[in-house]
C-alpha cells in the first residue's frame, strides 16, 4: 500500500479511491485493519526533525567566522601573558555562546508548540459506528467527515461535500476560501485546483463533507512542506561572507607582515628570538580584536530587540540579514493586513453612510455621510444590513482575546456591519428554509425566509449578477425610477478606492414551496452596497 499513497487521488474515481486503499465507505475500517496499518504508517502526526543535543548545540554556538577570529585573538593576547584582553574576549564569547543557545532552545520550543496545536480531533467512521478521535490516531483508508470550524486531520480524497467551502491560506497563501466539489479532476490539475481534496491543516469554513483518507503523518502535502524545511542547507549570510572574506585577507596581510618584519630584523642582525617576538607582537596588534566583539555585541543587542517583538531568530548573524534586506516579497493577506474583512463604506436608497471599527470587533458605527449623523432612519439600509446579516453562514464566536469567526471572513464582516448598524438575526421571525450557496458559475448566494405565513429570500453576490435580476429599487416608487447603470457606476467607483464590493436584493418569490430554485431569483428589489477592504496591520505590528 506504500506505493499509492502517491497516487494522483484526485484523478480516479470515487469507487477506484476506495478500492486501491481497502476502505468502506458504509462501515469504515475495522479494528483489525486499523491496527495493521498503525503499524505500517505511524502516527497522523508531523514527524520531529530528530533534535541535537544541547551540549552539541551549545558547542555550535562557537561554529562562527566571528567566533573563530575572537578566539584566534584571545590565544594569541593569552600567549603574551596580556590576562586581561584575554578574559574579556573569552567572555564576550561565552555569553554570546550562552545568549545564541538559550534564543536557539526557545525558537526550537516555539516550533514544537506549534507541531503540537496542528493536532485535532476527528470524526471518524469505524465498524459502521461513527466516533471522535484524535487525528493522531487516522490511517489512510480511514472514512472522516468534516465541518464548519473543522481543521482537516489528514488529506482527504472528498466523497460527499454540501456547501463546503475550505480556507487553504495554510498551502496556498489565498485568504478566500475554496468551494470543493466531488468527481474525477485532470491529473494535471495543480494543488490549488483540486478541488476534490482535502489538505491537511486547513480549515472548513462552511458546509460538511466526507472524505477517505488518503495520507497521513509526513505523507501529507503539509508534511512534505516540512520535510523540505528541514533539509533546506544553511546558507551562508551577507556578514558571514564578509567576514570571512575579511578573516582571509587579513590573515595573509598580517602574515606577510610578520614575515617581512622577522626577515627585515634578521637582515639587520637582530637576534633570532626577538625579532621573532616582534614579529608576533606585530601580528597580534594587527589582529582587530575589538573588531569582532563590537559586532558580536550588537548582533545579540538586535537579536534581544527582535526577541521582544516575537520574532524568533536562531543564528546571530541573520539579524544583520534581515536589516540588510532591500526587497521584502510576502503574502498580503493576513501578513501585512489582518486578515480580517470590515465594512467600510455602505450605499443604500440615495445616500451613502461611512462605517468605523475595526476588524471583527462590533465596536464601532454607521454614519450618513451626506447628514454626518449616526444612522439615520432609512429603510433601505436597515434591509442591506438585514440582507448580509440573513444570506449568511458565519458565526462570530466571542473569545478572551477578542472576537474570532467561524466561516467565510466575507460574511463575518457582514455579521458586524449589522450588529454596528443594530441589526439583529430573528431566528424564529425569519426562520430559514433553504440556501443556494454561492457558486462561482451564478456568483451569488440566496437564502429564503418565511415571514409572518409568506416566503421572502435574500441575495448576496456580485454586483453584475444581482443587478440583472432587479426590475426596481427597494425604496423607488415604481420600476420607472430603477436605474441599473447607476448602480454599476457606484460599485466601480468603490472598487476605485480598493473596496471588495458586494451587492444586496430581495423578493418574493412565485410559487415557491420549500426549496429554492435558481430561476424563481427574478423580479427581485435591489437594497444597496456594502463595500468591505481586509485593513493593514498597524505600524506596531501587532
Amino acid at each position: 500500500m506504500e506505493a499509492l499513497l502517491g497516487k494522483h487521488w484526485h484523478h480516479l474515481k470515487d469507487t477506484e479511491v476506495v478500492e486501491l486503499l481497502g476502505a468502506n465507505s458504509q462501515r469504515g475500517l475495522e479494528r483489525f485493519d486499523v491496527d495493521q496499518r498503525r503499524v505500517r504508517f505511524g502516527e497522523n502526526e508531523i514527524p520531529i526533525t530528530q533534535s541535537i543535543p544541547a551540549w552539541k548545540s551549545f558547542l555550535l554556538q562557537f561554529n562562527q567566522p566571528l567566533v573563530y577570529i575572537l578566539l584566534l585573538a584571545a590565544a594569541v593576547t593569552l600567549a603574551f601573558k596580556d590576562w586581561v584582553d584575554a578574559g574579556v574576549i573569552f567572555g564576550v564569547v561565552l555569553i554570546n555562546a550562552i545568549f545564541g543557545f538559550l534564543h536557539e532552545t526557545k525558537a526550537v520550543r516555539a516550533m514544537e508548540a506549534l507541531r503540537r496545536s496542528l493536532t485535532t480531533t476527528a470524526a471518524v467512521l469505524r465498524g459502521g459506528q461513527w466516533q471522535q478521535i484524535p487525528s493522531s490516531q487516522l490511517v489512510p483508508g480511514d472514512v472522516v467527515q468534516v465541518q464548519s470550524g473543522d481543521k482537516v486531520p489528514a488529506d482527504l480524497r472528498l466523497l460527499q461535500v454540501r456547501n463546503l467551502q475550505i480556507a487553504e491560506a495554510a498551502l496556498t497563501g489565498e485568504s478566500i476560501p475554496v468551494e470543493k466539489r466531488y468527481g474525477v479532476l485532470a491529473q494535471a490539475a495543480i494543488l490549488a485546483e483540486r478541488s476534490n481534496m482535502a489538505w491537511s491543516g486547513t480549515l472548513v469554513t462552511s458546509g460538511q463533507g466526507q472524505g477517505v483518507v488518503v495520507a497521513t503523518g509526513g505523507k501529507t502535502e503539509l508534511g512534505r512542506i516540512s520535510d523540505l524545511i528541514a533539509k533546506a542547507q544553511p546558507l551562508e549570510t551577507p556578514l558571514t561572507r564578509k567576514i570571512a572574506q575579511l578573516s582571509r585577507v587579513l590573515m595573509y596581510a598580517i602574515l606577510a607582515f610578520a614575515l617581512l618584519a622577522f626577515v627585515v630584523g634578521i637582515v639587520r642582525g637582530e637576534s633570532v628570538v626577538e625579532t621573532f617576538k616582534a614579529a608576533v607582537a606585530l601580528a597580534v596588534g594587527a589582529i582587530p580584536e575589538g573588531l569582532p566583539a563590537a559586532v558580536t555585541i550588537l548582533l545579540a543587542i538586535g537579536m534581544h530587540r527582535m526577541s521582544s517583538r516575537n520574532a524568533i531568530i536562531r543564528k546571530l548573524p541573520a539579524v544583520e540579514t534581515l536589516g540588510s534586506t532591500t526587497v521584502v516579497c510576502s503574502d498580503k493577506t493576513g501578513t501585512l493586513t489582518q486578515n480580517q474583512m470590515t465594512v467600510r463604506e455602505i450605499r443604500a436608497g440615495s445616500s451613502t453612510y461611512k462605517v468605523t471599527g475595526e476588524g471583527y470587533d462590533p465596536q464601532g458605527r454607521i454614519l450618513c455621510i451626506q447628514q454626518e449623523s449616526r444612522l439615520p432612519n432609512c429603510p433601505a439600509l436597515q434591509q442591506t444590513l438585514l440582507a448580509g446579516l440573513l444570506c449568511n453562514d458565519a458565526r462570530l464566536v466571542s473569545t478572551t482575546k477578542g472576537y474570532d469567526v467561524e466561516g467565510d471572513p466575507t460574511e463575518a464582516a457582514l455579521l458586524v456591519s449589522a450588529r454596528k448598524g443594530s441589526v439583529e438575526r430573528d431566528q424564529e421571525f425569519f426562520r430559514r428554509i433553504d440556501t443556494l450557496p454561492f457558486e462561482s458559475e451564478h456568483q451569488y448566494m440566496a437564502t429564503l425566509h418565511e415571514v409572518n405565513g409568506g416566503r421572502v429570500v435574500f441575495v448576496k453576490g456580485a454586483v453584475e449578477r444581482i443587478v440583472e435580476r432587479c426590475t426596481r429599487a427597494f425604496d423607488a416608487p415604481d420600476a420607472s425610477h430603477w436605474n441599473p447603470k447607476g448602480v454599476l457606476s457606484e460599485a466601480g467607483g468603490m472598487a476605485a478606492q480598493g473596496l471588495r464590493v458586494l451587492a444586496f436584493a430581495r423578493g418574493v418569490p412565485p410559487e415557491c414551496g420549500e426549496q429554492l430554485h435558481h430561476d424563481q431569483l427574478h423580479d427581485l428589489q435591489f437594497l444597496g452596497l456594502q463595500g468591505m477592504i481586509d485593513p493593514p496591520r498597524s505600524a506596531t505590528g501587532d
